[in-house]
């Protein structure tokens, strides 16, 4: 069996250096949200057309907009309500991360199992991503929102090649694939979607413990938010001595104190990754 974990890092880094790994591309919904969000001459209304189309996108895009997150005087009844309350710059963040969920989904019964815990762990991880960006740092709520929802994007190629080359390889083999190549792959991806660099940094910094850096960064939040949702678990990084971990400092944050435990924030976060799912 160790052969066979072998093989498959052989086979994907090779297919990496040669440039013949095949990476997701972005949904059709996705790549016409962000087009629409550069271009200087767009309006809100060239954005709700375009999300319109998609009836599910829609309803989860309201749904959040008339969350405790966002929540107004006034219910928001409609998508052109909620893009002008959340404004195109969030909704199109939104709208991109929210598309990716499609991608996530296989025909076997193991791999498709796989991908959609990998969702539900970038769900939930985007989520307190979000609440710590408003209340730690001067960071973009929605990027730090889509770096939640992209940091294991590296983890579809190689389950994608798992499924394609019908292998038969234990949960545990399978973990140590992942762990060790996906960073990699997922900064490779965003590269390929011209994801902003800030974000393209993310999957191989996020788990780097060791990291410095000057001020905290969407890896910093992400990297916290995975230790928040780990935090009184089993999970290895449980092992590790948090107070030396540099990104708490920067955040602003003590590691010694745990944050569901603080109502206030756990009810935002809590929130934040519902309305996700």
């Amino acid at each position: 069996m160790a052969n066979i974990v072998e093989t498959i890092k052989t086979d994907l880094k090779a297919a990496i250096e040669n440039d013949k790994l095949v990476l997701p591309t972005l949904p059709e919904v996705a790549l016409q949200v962000r087009d629409i969000a550069e271009s200087e001459d767009s309006a809100i209304a060239d954005l709700v057309k375009v999300i319109s189309n998609d009836t599910a996108l829609s309803a989860r895009i309201i749904r959040v907009c008339n969350s405790p997150l966002f929540r107004g005087s006034r219910a928001i009844e409609n998508l052109n309500m909620a893009v002008s309350r959340l404004g195109m710059a969030y909704t199109s963040n939104l709208a991109m991360g929210l598309a990716m969920e499609q991608m996530f989904q296989a025909t076997s019964d193991m791999v498709d199992k796989r991908l959609r815990t990998t969702w539900q762990t970038s769900t939930e991880v985007a989520g307190i991503c979000h609440v710590l960006a408003q209340h730690y740092t001067r960071l973009k709520a929605d990027q730090a929102t889509l770096a939640g929802l992209v940091h294991l994007i590296g983890v579809l190629p190689i389950l994608r090649y798992v499924e394609d080359q019908d292998i038969q390889i234990s949960s545990i083999m399978l973990d140590n694939v992942i762990d060790e190549l996906h960073p990699g792959i997922g900064s490779l991806i965003l590269r390929k979607w011209d994801f902003p660099k800030e974000l393209q940094n993310v999957p191989l910094e996020y788990a780097n413990f060791q990291r410095h850096v000057p001020s905290a960064d969407y890896a910093d939040l992400v990297m916290v938010a995975n230790l928040q949702l780990i935090a009184g678990t089993d999970h290895p990084w449980n092992e590790i001595d948090w107070t030396k971990i540099s990104a708490f400092d920067r955040l602003g944050l003590d590691p010694n104190i745990d944050m569901s435990e603080e109502e206030d924030l756990n009810a935002q976060m809590e929130a934040a990754m519902a309305l996700l799912q």
